[in-house]
């Protein structure tokens, strides 16, 4: 059973019914809602593709909630999003756990944010090891390579040094978006806009005697 909303959307010369994914891709957003698997991945690389061709220079908007997935799935995507070209405005709602994280902070600096109560997680990557002796050492050795890959692109993203980044990621490291924006991860806490407003208003308020 299908969990996919669809929209009525009034086009002119009549109405028309599209998922609700569709329909954000329309206003250049995409959506990862879900572990990230080479089956996300391949459709978030081909919706990046896409809304190149449709304008390689308008900003681009990747909302995330996943608790992370296959490092080399979510590479696909972090490398399209730099071939790209164009700016990637990031957000974080719920959770970026590991390569969420790291994707969250691969957006355009001055362009990631976190909303007031996500949380982000940096971990060392897992890696579930069978085979013979020899097939262990080779997947062991991989997973040495991707973490040392994932490690200085997050010193990259953020500036942290590789060292601390190494030291933070090997427990569970979480993070509310206050100590995200320290870390470099997000630049900006996404309040809702009438919350700003009501702050406006209130620093116009003369002071009280």
């Amino acid at each position: 059973m299908s969990l996919t909303p669809y929209v009525i959307e009034d086009t002119g010369r009549g109405e028309r019914s599209m998922d609700i994914f569709s329909r954000l891709l329309k206003d250049r957003i995409i959506f990862i809602g879900t572990e990230i698997s080479d089956q996300v991945a391949n459709v978030v690389v081909a919706q990046l593709l896409f809304l190149k061709m449709e304008d390689p220079k308008k900003d681009v908007n990747l909302y995330i909630n996943s608790p992370g997935g296959q490092i080399t799935a979510g590479l696909a995507i972090l490398d399209t999003m730099l071939f790209l070209g164009c700016d990637i405005n990031t957000y974080c709602i719920g959770q970026a756990v590991s390569m969420a994280a790291l994707l969250l902070a691969a957006g355009t600096k001055g362009k990631r944010f976190a909303l007031p109560h996500s949380r982000v997680m940096l971990h060392q990557p897992y890696g579930g090891v069978m085979g013979t002796s020899e097939d262990i050492a080779l997947q062991a050795k991989e997973i040495l390579e991707l973490k040392k890959i994932t490690s200085s692109l997050m010193s990259r993203f953020t500036g942290q040094s590789i060292e601390r980044i190494l030291e933070d990621s090997e427990r569970d490291f979480y993070m509310d978006p206050q100590a995200a924006q320290r870390y470099g991860i997000v630049d900006h806490i996404a309040e809702p806009s009438h919350l700003n407003s009501v702050s406006e208003k209130k620093s116009e308020l003369p002071a009280s005697v």
